[in-house]
């Protein structure tokens, strides 16, 4: 093969170096400066919602979300086992436990799963939803919109409100995606729960180096996340502080980069679409391959595409096919090992995980950069058919 092809690189193919440089002749380098404020106008109008908070990353977001919601030590909040983890230690900092959900076949968190597991082993009472097992109580759920593919958020919020829980979303890897019916036809993932949360690591959709974003349905607690994030500084000049704060808050270089970003998000959107097609036409005929389908009813963003891998009928497993093509330059990468089974997790209660286990084995991710090619699709395309035949 003539070139390596990266499972998912930035593409900074606009303005990038131009604000960046902008941003070191103002001599603004640091978390101050104009780009930390139009970087957040522009999100927020982007995302039709009245404002967006920068954050040094996704976990740090997260963190200030479940904070400003109210968890406390010793509640407990429902998680999903499969994702990335940092979704999951921002409960623990501040010294709640996570309950860890399973997933169902778009790999979001199942929610007739969810709906059981409130029902059957919680009681509601006047102090909220308390979980039998424990005694404790269960403040809050974290959605995450798994690769981009939007979770039913209508179905979410109807469970929540039925069972008083609040609603954070980590749409870190949904930006962009949307619901196209139903209640909520319009709204972007992650501008219907309590909080959203988004992220700009390297492999995300729009990239600002590190770098996250946050949004609120109330505005105030937006605000206050964003004294929150500054260090909690209630006078600039006398150095006051009121409350316990955080060194959250985004570079002016970083917003420089992401700026110029989201200027040509709808055409990295349109570039992972037209992709995501072409493998799903390429891959249709190979017996013991598929690619997960996105959600009915949204827009998504299409972040990562999932092969999913038949080991019978194709004659490799995942591992197997990950080495394979990992060795003919074709980077690839399974999915995240389940955190209910990592160490620092492992005594935390689980409800009935079957799914996530099942998808754990059988699903990589392959190439889905937004400078992707056609020409790269169809060699990702045809390695695949070949090692089927080498099989």
């Amino acid at each position: 093969m003539d070139k390596m092809i990266p499972l998912s690189v930035p593409n900074l193919k606009g303005k990038e170096l131009e604000y960046v440089v902008k941003a070191i002749e103002a001599e603004w380098v640091s978390t101050g400066g104009e780009y930390i404020n139009k970087f957040e106008e522009e999100i927020a109008r982007y995302l039709k919602v009245k404002k967006a908070v920068a954050c040094q990353n996704g976990t740090a977001g997260l963190h200030l979300a479940l904070k400003l919601l109210g968890v406390e030590a010793k509640e407990e909040v429902i998680v999903p086992t499969l994702t990335f983890i940092a979704a999951v230690n921002p409960v623990r900092y501040l010294g709640a436990e996570p309950i860890f959900m399973d997933c169902d076949d778009t790999l979001n968190m199942d929610l007739k799963k969810l709906e059981a597991f409130c029902e059957k082993e919680c009681r509601v009472t006047e102090k909220g939803l308390i979980n039998k097992k424990t005694n404790r109580k269960i403040k809050a759920l974290v959605i995450v919109h798994v690769f981009g593919n939007m979770a039913n958020m209508e179905k979410v919020i109807e469970i929540a409100n039925r069972y008083n829980l609040k609603v954070v979303e980590d749409a870190t890897e949904a930006l962009g995606s949307y619901c196209t019916k139903g209640k909520y036809k319009g709204s972007f993932a992650g501008t219907i729960g309590d909080f959203g949360v988004y992220s700009f690591n390297g492999n995300k959709l729009i990239t600002t180096g590190g770098g996250g974003m946050l949004v609120a349905k109330d505005i105030h607690l937006a605000t206050k996340a964003k004294y929150l994030s500054t260090q909690a500084k209630d006078d600039q000049l006398y150095y006051r502080h009121n409350e316990i704060g955080y060194n959250y808050r985004m570079t002016n270089l970083q917003a420089a980069l992401g700026v110029a970003q989201l200027e040509k998000l709808e055409k990295f959107i349109e570039a992972k679409t037209r992709n995501y097609n072409l493998y799903k036409k390429g891959i249709k005929d190979i017996d013991g391959l598929d690619l997960l389908n996105f959600n009915m009813n949204t827009r998504p963003n299409y972040w990562f595409y999932s092969l999913v891998i038949d080991k019978e009928k194709y004659g490799l497993n995942r591992d197997e096919l990950l080495k394979e093509l990992n060795q003919r330059g074709i980077q690839t990468r399974p999915i995240w090992a389940l955190i209910h089974e990592q160490k620092p997790y492992k005594n935390n209660q689980v409800y009935k995980i079957e799914k996530a286990k099942y998808y754990l084995d059988r699903i990589l991710n392959i190439p889905c950069s937004t400078n992707l090619t056609e020409k790269d699709v169809s060699t990702v395309v045809n390695m695949l058919k070949r090692l089927k035949k080498f099989c």
